[in-house]
């Protein structure tokens, strides 16, 4: 099957049965939905977007499953240099969008599902790479987008998996049959499931022997019986309800996430890709979450472009852009953005090859990247909102801006720079709104800081990764200490 065109891909969605829940009622019609067409108008964008010659390099690449070109958001990255296209691609689709597009996740799966595979099958002899490939193969001739699902609830966050109160709060098996396995749980926050054919269900910690029944990984459609969503609110969210372009920010994309329930559901056994080998699980979570960082330096450094774009254009409509100190803001900006890609680009470049024949990137330099991207951020946000004006909180609604009475008060009064329309500033005031507090905060700043796992847990990886005893070596050397 050809590469879906970003119209095939709605209407593909729209033939399935996702049981949605929002609001307390099940979404009757989730395409058309106001409140989640902007997510799904983002995750079309990644198909539009592979459809353009010039784009053809940086969007699609050939399969070494296949051996046809598919969509590089179900790509197995075969090279260094295909991390690093990844990253350039991300920040791409994020110019793009200023939105989340919503396939890193199980693009960043795959890769790490591919190797870890591969890695089980060699010590126990089980079929689960030969599975994933089929299945990757799958997703790549349908042109499938796919959640990547590995966060759990957690419970009680000081208990392991099979210490908890309720022993649903990690995703487990609960019965293993001869033609499969049935599940029973839930993983949080996630995000473009409403938008995906299919979801890649992962663990979210290592594991002990004890935690047998919790070490799964398989893959299901997202309309599978059993499986159900229920979308998280966002800031702003209900503004898309209101009919007005202008007030929303960014109108045509967005991202949302949900909670989505397992409920004793059905997995056949040429869908499982690990299923009670709990030595793997820390490896795949490893793996997954340093590809999933990687990404960061690539998604929120492009939605990032366009913040610092809305800055500068405001800074000009207000009359601000020659001050020096709203230069060195900008500058400022460029700098922590450019560091963020600076490091995703870093990790790719160091990248090395598995058993498998998939690259990986480098952990270290990958977690040093997520680290940047839960700082910075939130500074170019606080820039923007600083070159912006406390106007971005303040400016009037849409409904006031074409009031009959209102109208003229509202063009006098928030008019700035001369020629410029009073509602060109309030689009680009409600744009960096948008991003930095309302519904498209969510895909940016405080993504930025729990997206692929918080701030600690890329700590504690960068402790176990940076050679501390190495270094210390070295200063020993260089000092002829002798011990």
């Amino acid at each position: 099957m050809a590469l879906m065109t970003g119209e095939e891909y709605i209407e593909s969605i729209r033939s399935m049965d996702m049981k949605i829940y929002m609001f307390g009622k099940r979404v009757e019609n989730p395409v058309d939905d106001p409140i989640l067409r902007p997510s799904l108008n983002s995750v079309r964008m990644t198909y539009d977007m592979a459809q353009l010659e010039e784009y053809q390099e940086l969007m699609t690449a050939t399969s070494p499953i296949t051996g046809e070109r598919c969509n590089r958001f179900t790509y197995i990255h075969m090279s260094n240099e295909d991390l690093v296209k990844k990253v350039k691609m991300l920040r791409l689709m994020g110019q793009m969008t200023a939105a989340c597009f919503q396939r890193c996740v199980g693009l960043d799966a795959f890769n790490a599902v591919f190797s870890t595979t591969f890695e089980v099958d060699k010590k126990y002899g089980t079929s689960y790479h030969e599975n994933f490939k089929k299945f990757a193969a799958l997703c790549q001739d349908k042109d499938y987008t796919t959640d990547g699902a590995m966060t759990d609830p957690k419970g009680d966050r000081s208990l392991p998996p099979h210490k908890q109160t309720d022993p649903d709060m990690y995703l487990r098996v609960v019965e293993r049959r001869p033609d499969g396995i049935v599940v029973r749980g839930a993983k949080a926050h996630q995000t473009g499931m409403c938008n995906s054919h299919e979801v890649l269900v992962m663990p979210t910690v290592a594991m002990s022997p004890e935690d047998k029944d919790y070490a799964v990984a398989f893959a299901i459609q997202a309309d599978a019986d059993g499986v159900f969503m229920i979308i998280g609110r966002q800031s702003c969210d209900t503004r898309k309800l209101e009919g007005s372009e202008i007030d929303v920010g960014n109108s045509e994309f967005g991202g949302v996430e949900a909670l989505v329930v397992f409920d004793n559901v059905f997995v056949p056994n040429d869908r499982i890709f690990l299923n009670g080998e709990t030595d793997f699980a820390g490896m795949l979570v490893e793996r997954f979450a340093g590809y999933h960082r990687q990404s960061y330096g690539g998604c929120k450094v492009g939605v990032g472009d366009v913040l610092i774009g809305a800055s500068a254009v405001i800074a000009d409509y207000n009359g601000a852009a020659k001050a020096s100190h709203v230069k060195d803001k900008l500058i400022e900006m460029m700098h922590l953005n450019e560091t963020m890609y600076s490091c995703g680009i870093a990790c790719s470049a160091e990248g090395s090859k598995t058993e498998s024949g998939n690259h990986l990137i480098n952990l270290l330099l990958a977690n040093v990247c997520k680290q940047n991207v839960t700082r910075f951020p939130y500074e170019i946000a606080r820039l923007a909102e600083d070159i912006a004006g406390g106007v971005v909180v303040t400016a009037p609604s849409e409904a006031d801006l074409r009031g009959e009475f209102t109208g003229h008060y509202v063009e006098k009064y928030l008019r700035a720079a001369s020629g410029v329309p009073t509602e060109n500033r309030i689009r680009i005031l409600r744009l960096i709104e948008n991003l930095v507090m309302g519904a498209g905060a969510v895909g940016y700043r405080t993504e930025s800081l729990h997206g692929a796992g918080s701030p600690q847990a890329q700590r504690v990886m960068i402790a176990r990764q940076g050679n501390l005893e190495g270094k210390k070596l070295l200063a020993k050397t260089i000092a002829h200490v002798k011990e």
